[in-house]
């Protein structure tokens, strides 16, 4: 064996980001641990970090193209690839308009940063009204609320955990995600030493999950029911004179309209329906008004439901009135390195955001964030007329298996007329396609996170330099993408991408830069690809050398040589410069928001199903290919039905034995795991298993496939102010298999 080389990188496989430290011999992985210098994760590391040597040596990864022939995929050369999708697409194209064709997007996108930035350029070549992503199935609620609020989608606040004394957190289970819309690696650490200072943290769940059980208080929810929670909580600030805007008050709009709209949602109105006591509503008002610093955090769980928005929104109306927003210890807003829209432009306001610029075709559902709901995706493919989706475009993206009603989906698939997948695996989606184009292995590419430093706990910059080299002929994602939006312009399948991209880049230095452009370019002149645009957004950023004129600031030659990462410091107070609303204010009180207040007060009377579903996560189980690596997969049963023992005796179901879940929808069978943790008339499924459909080359994940949750959820119901997927509180019956 040769001598080992240590490496470091970014783990892309979560929202943590954690540091870690990859030694390679004879050019083989041989060990992972956590990077002890690095700056944002000191070191932590779970199991999924661990599990890129298996990623990486994968032998069901796909290392070179496919090209569909008699039903059956062949291996191909990327030029033959590329020549078999410009013969078939531009003519489709030509033959039904742009919107005839549709690209859908998934999670591991937002860990790379060649299919973030080069994304776009697709899409805009494509010029299709037709994009969907994953961001539909999970958080695209709380991109509205905060885009309505404070100006722009990403501007997301998040808790200052380090310096709070309390901390109130629903539908959230950061020991299993690390973090999610909230870059927290070691939140156990970091909650561990909130309580050790005497600070209090309380979990609202419908599972006692592994951040409940570390908690100081848990409270069983019933699902989908946070906004009833919520709107007592905030009629009892009004109600009790608990309102402290503080340091904010000239920068909130709308206090008066709030309180007007809570008046019928009493701690007493809400607390049936909800499924926790008045006194306990009312009580955990006053906590958090009361606490020092405090921060109220909303997750999944109150995304993944009908009133996903309206949750959303009311988890910042309470730091906000409760004077916790923008506020040391309470929800602040990081100051990315780079590419952060809050950091860009007149300080202070913008143009704020609007959705439905358009409508899907066959539902009408509002556009959102520049994409339609992943749900209405099988009813654009399946309905005649103009407007067809005809052909499909996958990035990253397996909706068969993460989206509602997989099954329509699948069908629908079948019906197009071409498909491309990018992806690394032929898997319960990309087996539809002509053509799936491989991507490299994360340990094959360089790195620099664009979305999760908008949500850390702490400001920095870090950069990860490619483990290994390409091997030979594989493609760069970010040229995949410039191919392929060559070939839909009419450049041709052999159109030079490192050309296209010079172009694109003088564009763009035009646009920041005007006459001083060509400085711009020169001075990043030795860089090509995502690499140069780094550069340039650091340079231009809040922290940047502003191309010489602040040479203390960063670039990219800066950050690439800080083996650990340069730290920003602690987040600090960016009211109001960070605010990108018309007004300059915190719209506390959106006009659209306020009018479907409409839906839950005629809820408010409904009785609870007698059982109902919910998903949850595992620290193993990230995304749904996961499953495929052996460290992550080896170990319990993970794909088990969580019922409560009441349940469990009044059903008649055993620990161990079957179970047939099912509703109007479909009908799914997954083994009983009888557990105290869950709630009484809630029983609980992870969500992205289902490894059992044909074609798909997962062999590891076929051996224990799971039950498949989306099986047996409702394409049609959808938070209609997000477009979200309703993926909670839907109601089943259980019975021995």
């Amino acid at each position: 064996m040769t001598e080992a080389t240590v490496h470091h990188r970014i783990c892309p496989l979560c929202e943590a980001c954690c540091g870690l430290e990859i030694k390679v011999a004879d050019n083989k992985v041989i060990a992972i641990r956590g990077h002890d210098e690095d700056v944002f994760s000191a070191g932590y590391i779970c199991p999924k970090g661990v599990a890129l040597k298996d990623l990486h040596e994968d032998p069901d990864r796909l290392r070179t193209p496919l090209v569909k022939r008699d039903g059956q995929f062949v291996e191909a050369t990327w030029d033959e690839a590329f020549a078999e999708i410009e013969r078939r697409l531009p003519p489709l194209i030509a033959a039904h308009g742009r919107d005839a064709v549709a690209m859908t997007l998934g999670n591991p996108a937002a860990h790379k940063f060649g299919l973030l930035l080069y994304g776009p350029q697709l899409m805009k070549a494509l010029g299709t009204k037709n994009i969907f992503s994953a961001s539909t199935l999970d958080q695209m609620p709380k991109h509205v609320s905060c885009g309505f609020m404070f100006g722009n989608m990403l501007s997301i606040p998040v808790p200052d955990i380090v310096r709070s004394d309390y901390l109130l957190m629903l539908g959230a289970n950061p020991m299993a995600s690390n973090g999610s819309l909230w870059t927290v690696p070691d939140f156990r650490g970091k909650a561990k030493a909130l309580r050790a200072r005497g600070g209090k943290l309380v979990v609202i769940d419908p599972r006692r999950t592994e951040t409940a059980a570390l908690a100081d208080e848990h409270h069983f929810i019933r699902p989908g029911a946070d906004v009833f929670l919520l709107l007592g909580m905030v009629h009892t600030l009004f109600d009790e004179g608990l309102v402290r805007l503080g340091r904010l008050g000239p920068f909130v709009a709308g206090v008066d309209a709030v309180q007007s709209a809570v008046q019928a949602f009493s701690p007493e109105t809400v607390a049936k329906r909800c499924g926790i006591a008045a006194a306990d509503i009312r009580r955990l008002a006053r906590d958090l008004a009361g606490a020092q610093r405090a921060a109220v955090y909303g997750r999944i769980g109150t995304c993944t439901q009908e009133y996903g928005t309206l949750a959303s929104w009311l988890v910042d109306v309470l730091n906000v009135l409760t004077g916790r927003l923008d506020e040391p210890g309470g929800a602040m807003f990081p100051k990315a390195a780079a590419f952060a829209a809050n950091t860009a432009g007149t300080p202070g306001s913008g143009r704020g955001v609007a959705t439905g610029r358009h409508k899907s075709r066959v539902s009408g559902a509002p556009e959102v964030f520049g994409e339609l709901p992943m749900t209405c995706l099988a009813e654009e493919i399946e309905t005649p007329g103009a407007g067809q989706v005809r052909a499909l475009i996958t990035v990253a993206s397996n909706p068969v298996l993460s989206s509602p009603n997989g099954p329509r989906l699948a069908a629908a698939l079948d019906q197009l007329d071409f498909m491309v997948s990018m992806d690394i695996y032929v898997n319960e989606t990309s087996r539809h396609a002509n053509v799936i184009l491989p991507a490299p292995s994360p340990l094959e590419d360089v790195h620099y996170d664009i979305a999760f430093p908008q949500m850390s706990w702490r400001n920095h910059a870090r950069f990860s330099d490619a483990v290994f080299a390409l091997p030979e002929g594989q493609l760069p994602e970010w040229v995949t993408l410039l191919k392929l939006a060559a070939i839909v312009r009419g450049q041709g399948a052999q159109a030079d991408a490192v050309q296209i991209d010079d172009e694109h880049f003088a564009r763009e230095a035009g646009k920041h830069f005007g006459e001083h452009a060509a400085r711009a370019i020169e001075a990043t002149s030795h860089l090509k690809g995502p690499r140069r645009m780094l550069d340039m957004a650091l340079r231009i950023g809040p922290h940047g050398d502003q191309f010489g004129r602040k040479p203390e600031g960063l670039n990219l030659a800066k950050v690439q040589a800080a083996q650990g990462g340069i730290d920003l410091g602690e987040l600090t107070p960016r009211v109001p410069e960070m605010l990108r609303t018309p007004s300059g204010k915190i719209e506390l009180a959106p006009a659209t928001f306020l009018a479907d207040l409409s839906r839950p007060a005629r809820d408010l009377a409904n009785a609870a199903p007698p059982m109902v579903i919910i998903g949850r996560r595992d620290v193993r189980s990230n995304n749904s290919w996961m499953h495929n690596l052996p460290l992550l997969a080896k170990g319990p049963e993970r794909c088990t039905a969580l019922v409560h023992p009441d349940d469990a005796k009044r059903l008649g179901l055993r620990d161990g034995a079957m179970a047939h879940i099912s509703n109007a929808n479909g009908r799914i069978e997954a083994r009983v795991q009888v557990s105290a943790d869950m709630m009484p008339g809630v029983v609980s499924l992870p969500h992205g298993w289902g490894h059992n459909l044909p074609g798909a080359r997962l062999s590891v994940a076929a051996e224990r496939p799971g039950a498949n949750l989306n099986d047996l959820l409702d394409e049609d119901r959808r938070d209609p102010l997000s477009g979200n997927a309703v993926l909670g509180g839907v109601a089943v019956e259980l019975l021995p298999a």
